[in-house]
């Protein structure tokens, strides 16, 4: 891969000078100590400074990738050149022109070296930090705290201004050197006697490597803080570096603890060190968090790193493969080429050079409003994914789509003894829920139904063209399955559904896949019951033997809500109680909606005997009716199979994977045994039905990947 390594250090190549200087430098031994290493990895490395002339040198470095070639990535030293938050502006370049660069964004890098906002945040999320003030000019009165304090420019790096003061009028004197100095607000922090503890942090989300905590041993000499001068190497005393720290097993947890939290709190990405005091009782503050650690020999960083196992070679590289993997959804991006012979690496080609486009589908697909209730929509959509079908090579199946509820399509080969692909095109939302426009972040795509329905309609769309373009489609038995009914229970379509699944040799349900990188081998089935009580019609206050229903049905459902039994996977609620009365009397009659979760179905008919044993007498009327059912998903053993392959698939393409039960039913159930089933096979997704529902961008190409890759290897059977 072409990496560009970009720093900040003669340049001052700018329109004007103007704003306040940078005074951070990356040394020259160090930046060709980070080329030399990626070089050692297999990329094609070099150097530039970041200024103007930053994007025409990178056009130049890595233009648009052709025949054999990766795309290529920036390694971000950037300090910045001159100006407010100085540390985003090399990387805001590098967003506007769509080029992926290892560290975090412009926004966390800002909210870092703002150390006050910063602070406000930790604060905010409970990350233990030390009471502080901000001076924002040189007549602001001075804090009320307890000396000794320490004073440092609110946003400036590499302890530049820092000082310790044990006075008023230290701490004035100090203020006034940064006002001077720096032209910018002052902060004042408590100074926590004790000793300075970092952690480095690697990786992203469920990824997100936390080294072993590192302390400063400062000696016997000087203030107890890492000053320019020690940095510099100019204080006369040398600083030294313990990693693993000599502390106690539990404080080394919470510091690795707190230290994710930071970096999750300001949204940091691939790389940062955290940097904390201990006091004497163990109790752990953290100062900052430094978003673009050095990489510099001596840093406490690179030793953590090495008492982690990785030399600095592999430190460099394993940067490199992390904001890989945040990008791309593989550590490794593939080789772009035309022709690619092995059909695995043709797959992988496609689907990884066509990113931008899975994402601008989803949108596509977001852009149409198909909630359950909205015939239109679902029209608009059905006839959306028909031709999409036809366009590939589908055929649609007549006895197996009914144009209204369910559609069936099969490859040329047809879909016997082969594998069927589910999935849904409503979105099961509440009627009264506002829409929501596309929208996404690094990490996230939002919208409507983007989850639950959108993304894996995308997924299904490019497996089929991934096979397509290696030329394995017309060789693959393949069936396809959308019903949009999802929001309605499944309703009308179960039963083509059935059906649907009893020509093929496995299933596989596009359901949105759970946090953790989850898919689904069971889930509990669940039913929708209408119970209607009636009595006579009584006014407030009235007394006697007659019982009022209210009365009785709250007793009554208490005692059903306690047929309840997490051992056994029961689950019984009310979900809704509607009552009816006449003028000025209590209500005579009322209708409950009655949720309930079940693992089998001799489990459901005994909840049942039950329920209607409680839910009788009393002097009133009952009727308990069944709504609704869907079947419980069973484990079955042909799913082993399955699971094995995509396991060891998922390895090989080091996707994430693990599998769970579930207490949502889906689709999968309507499955009937012995032919093997497994579900939670679409991008993961999170809050689901909720305004805030959202796909994982690495996710929809990893899973897409994932399956085209073992449809590919059932063709070679």
């Amino acid at each position: 891969m072409k990496i560009a390594v970009i720093y900040n250090r003669e340049s001052k190549k700018v329109i004007n000078l103007f704003g306040l200087p940078n005074r951070e430098k990356y040394g020259l031994a160090a930046i060709k100590r980070i080329v030399t290493a990626l070089k050692k990895g297999g990329h094609h490395a070099t150097a530039m400074e970041g200024d103007k002339d930053l994007i025409d040198k990178l056009e130049e470095f890595m233009p648009r990738a052709l025949k054999g070639e990766r795309p290529g990535m920036a390694f971000n030293l950037s300090y910045g050149i001159q100006g407010q938050a100085r540390y985003t502006h090399v990387p805001s370049i590098l967003e506007m022109v769509g080029v992926p660069y290892v560290g975090s964004g412009p926004l966390a890098h800002s909210l870092a070296l703002d150390k006050v906002v910063a602070k406000m945040l930790f604060v905010q999320n409970g990350i233990p930090t030390p009471e502080f003030a901000v001076l924002n000019n040189p007549d602001s009165q001075m804090p009320e705290m307890d000396y000794p304090l320490i004073v440092k420019p609110k946003n400036e790096a590499v302890s530049f201004g820092i000082k310790v003061v044990n006075n008023p009028e230290e701490l004035k004197e100090a203020a006034a050197t940064i006002f001077k100095e720096f032209d910018q607000a002052v902060l004042v922090e408590r100074y926590i006697e004790g000793r300075e503890i970092n952690v480095g942090l690697l990786g992203n989300g469920s990824n997100l490597e936390t080294f072993l905590p590192a302390e400063l041993i400062f000696g016997d000499t000087g203030p107890k803080v890492y000053t320019l001068e020690d940095k510099k190497h100019q204080s006369g005393r040398d600083i030294g570096i313990v990693c693993p720290a000599g502390i106690d097993k539990a404080v080394f947890e919470k510091a690795q603890k707190i230290a994710r939290k930071a970096f999750e709190a300001l949204g940091c990405y691939d790389c940062a060190r955290v940097d904390m005091r201990m006091d004497a009782g163990g109790n752990l503050f953290v100062l900052e968090i430094n978003s673009l650690p050095s990489l510099g020999e001596h840093g406490s960083y690179v030793a953590a790193a090495g008492a982690m196992g990785m030399d600095f070679t592999a430190l460099a590289n394993r940067m490199v493969e992390v904001a890989s993997a945040r990008y791309f959804g593989t550590p490794n991006p593939p080789e772009i080429s035309k022709k690619i012979r092995d059909p695995r690496q043709g797959v992988f080609a496609f689907l990884t050079e066509r990113r931008d486009q899975l994402e601008k589908r989803v949108e596509d697909w977001s852009n149409i409003s198909s909630r359950s209730d909205d015939p239109v929509g679902l029209r608009m959509a059905a006839n959306k994914l028909d031709k999409i079908m036809g366009e590939i090579g589908m055929k649609q199946v007549k006895g197996l789509t009914d144009h209204r509820d369910v559609w069936t399509w099969e490859s040329p080969l047809g879909m016997s003894r082969g594998t069927l692909l589910i999935s849904h095109m409503d979105v099961p939302v509440s009627p009264y829920l506002g829409l929501e426009q596309f929208r996404c972040d690094p990490e996230w795509l939002f919208g409507e139904g983007v989850g639950s329905s959108r993304a894996p309609l995308v997924q299904l769309e490019y497996v089929l063209r991934a096979l397509k373009h290696v030329r394995k489609f017309k060789s693959s038995r393949l069936g396809v399955v959308c019903y949009a009914d999802e929001g309605r229970d499944c309703e009308e379509s179960a039963e083509i559904i059935t059906r649907a699944a009893e020509k093929v040799d496995r299933v596989m349900v596009l359901n949105s896949g759970n946090l953790g990188d989850r898919i689904v081998i069971s889930r509990r089935g669940q039913r929708n019951y209408r119970l209607t009580v009636e009595g006579k019609s009584l006014k407030l206050g009235q007394g006697g033997r007659v019982r009022e229903v209210m009365r009785v049905l709250y007793k009554k459902l208490d005692q059903v809500s306690e047929l309840s039994n997490r051992k056994h996977r029961l689950g019984v609620a009310a979900v809704d109680i509607r009552t009816e009365a006449f003028p000025q009397r209590i209500p005579h009659r009322a209708r409950v909606t009655l949720q309930v979760s079940y693992p089998t179905q001799e489990k459901m008919r005994e909840l049942e005997r039950a329920m209607k044993q409680i839910l009788k007498g009393e002097g009133l009327r009952w009727d308990l009716a069944l709504v609704s059912d869907r079947p419980p998903m069973v484990e079955q053993r042909g799913n082993g199979h399955m699971i094995d392959e995509l396991m060891a698939l998922a390895a090989e393409w080091d996707i994430p994977l693990s599998t769970e039960t579930s207490l949502w039913p889906s689709s999968a159930g309507l499955v009937t045994p012995p032919v093997p089933v497994l579900c939670g096979l679409g991008p993961v997704a999170r809050d689901l039905y909720t305004a805030r529902e959202a796909v994982s961008r690495m996710s929809l190409v990893q899973r897409t990947l994932l399956m085209a890759q073992y449809l590919l290897i059932l063709t070679e059977k």
